[in-house]
């Protein structure tokens, strides 16, 4: 296994000038991530600040109890307790067998931040994978995409869903679970890896209760020896830790609001466009309607002094929504606006991992933080790796393709030169021809016909209509001709985009790990992750 570095340009201009430290951008955020004094200065708050960390300890040995665990989990909780540590955090939605690559790209880059930034701190640095389990949107987290005969191919589970439950209420059906992963594992191809997969499976599936059950115990697997701790957002038992924090996001919840439109504008007059949408008058907090499996977002009637949910379908006074924070705080959950405050007031954060969508959404919310009396932390963009197989680096090689112009543009327009250069010009021209002479037959017929024979005109648009389909059919056999003589060579093209950027996508938002694991084995990730890997905006091109 080995490791390119190379130099891509960014998928939007605000992540572009946020990795450039561009002077607009920065203004937007507390501390610059890649600047080393902002984690000792960041230190330096946390420790002006208190923490639950005996209590969140706690719950998080008691959550994980269920997984695989290792002696560095337990020290990890451990060095949660003290004092003195920080913790480097991320979190992603529980997508069904860890979702996409993103997710595990995500973990890697929580546990080699942690691991660097205790060296050089000097102090308990634990990595936290935060999994927002309170998330309802289960369609965009009960699928795979595969690899097809041309394309990716999306699989879905076939577990039905119709309630907007959390996904850490959505309990799992274990025989339709197990069955459906053996035949996306079967359908992959046996390999020397599948049995040991399958095993794993099978114990995940055996421990797990609920969707976000299944989702941490594979993590848990997979990076149980290095010590990282997870926490589902969407536990009862977290909440309860939560609700001091929800009683303030209460009593501020006008002026947090009216902070990020703030922040909002700054942003906007910096040339940017917004993430966040502010709807009028916003609570920023769920609520969940147990009764009904549905998860509420509140916002707040000035004419009747009340929060209430869309369309009225639920209603609380200030006093009432106290309530619900102080003794069923379980029934209350965060929006995109209040869950980073969430994490930073729970966790003594060092820094925040996020991908390009997270870096844009927290530069609308220094103010908010700032009306909480606390800082953002130091926000870092996640390590953007690709996955290459040795036999598609070889079919690049034989197609003298780069590696650069693969990751940002796919194959297309090779794939389409190639084409145009082993075609027969003189067929396709006579065909151009021939169909322009068609053309231009029939409009001199027709001009003689208008004359005498106007009842004919239908049937004549009709006959010269067959003729020129075909002309389109003949030529769309020739093109299959050319494309059968070439088809070796036109599968490595498209095997070379389906698997570095399918469908002009990069490769991290639609694969899955586990056509990994089957191919590679369950430890690879391991290696993967004793490679240098430096968070400097380069991506990260691993050969396996």
């Amino acid at each position: 296994m080995e490791m390119v570095n190379l130099s891509l340009p960014a998928g939007n201009q605000f992540v572009t000038d946020y990795l450039s430290q561009d002077d607009k951008v920065k203004g937007f955020y507390h501390y610059n991530h890649g600047d080393k004094d902002s984690y000792f200065q960041r230190v330096k708050e946390l420790e002006k600040r208190q923490f639950m960390r005996n209590e969140l300890a706690d719950h998080i040995a008691g959550y994980m109890r269920a997984f695989p665990q290792s002696e560095k989990v337990q020290q990890n909780i451990a060095n949660l307790r003290k004092d003195n540590s920080v913790v480097v955090i991320g979190g992603q939605q529980a997508g069904i067998l860890t979702g996409p690559l993103y997710s595990v790209h995500k973990i890697i880059s929580i546990i080699l931040l942690a691991e660097k930034k205790g060296s050089e701190l000097g102090i308990p640095v634990v990595p936290v994978f935060w999994i927002a389990g309170e998330d309802h949107d289960y369609l965009e987290v009960n699928h795979v995409f595969v690899p097809g005969a041309e394309k990716m191919e999306r699989k879905t589970f076939p577990q039905r869903v119709v309630e907007k439950k959390m996904a850490s209420d959505i309990e799992l059906d274990k025989e339709i679970c197990y069955a459906w992963v053996e035949k996306l594992i079967k359908a992959d191809g046996e390999t020397e890896h599948s049995k040991e997969l399958l095993v794993l499976v099978k114990e995940a599936v055996d421990a797990s209760h609920t969707f976000v059950d299944l989702f941490s115990y594979l993590v848990m697997h997979l990076f149980q020896e290095f010590g990282l701790l997870i926490v589902d957002s969407g536990d009862k038992a977290l909440r309860v830790l939560e609700k001091e924090i929800f009683l303030n996001q209460i009593d501020q919840f006008k002026e947090i609001g009216e902070a990020v439109q703030k922040q909002q504008t700054i942003v906007k007059e910096s040339g940017y466009s917004t993430v966040i949408e502010m709807s009028d008058n916003p609570v920023n907090l769920f609520y969940y309607d147990e009764e009904n499996s549905e998860r509420i977002l509140l916002t707040y009637d000035e004419e009747k002094s009340l929060f209430v949910g869309k369309d009225q379908t639920v209603h609380f006074t200030l006093e009432e929504l106290k309530e619900i924070a102080s003794e069923f705080p379980h029934k209350l959950s965060n929006n995109v606006v209040t869950r980073p405050i969430m994490q930073d007031l729970l966790f003594p954060t060092l820094a925040f991992i996020g991908g390009p969508g997270e870096i844009a959404y927290w530069g609308e919310l220094k103010q908010a933080f700032e009306q909480m009396n606390i800082k953002m932390p130091p926000i870092v963009p996640r390590l953007n790796i690709t996955l290459l197989e040795r036999c598609v680096e070889a079919d690049m090689e034989e197609l003298g393709l780069t590696l650069a112009d693969v990751l940002q543009s796919g194959t297309e327009e090779a794939c389409n030169s190639f084409l145009a250069a082993v075609s027969n010009d003189k067929v396709d021209d006579l065909i151009v021809q021939l169909k322009s002479d068609i053309a231009n037959k029939y409009k001199d017929l027709q001009s003689e016909m208008e004359k005498t024979m106007k009842g004919m005109l239908p049937l004549l648009q009709k006959n010269e209509n067959l003729l020129l389909n075909q002309v389109d059919f003949l030529a769309k056999k020739v093109e299959m001709d050319l494309k059968t003589k070439h088809e070796v060579i036109l599968n490595k093209y498209a095997r070379i985009e389906r698997c570095i950027r399918p469908d002009g996508i990069p490769q991290e938002r639609v694969w899955n790990i586990f056509y990994f694991l089957n191919h590679f084995g369950l430890h690879f990730l391991e290696d993967v992750l004793k490679l240098p890997m430096e968070f400097d905006g380069s991506h990260k091109v691993v050969k396996l």
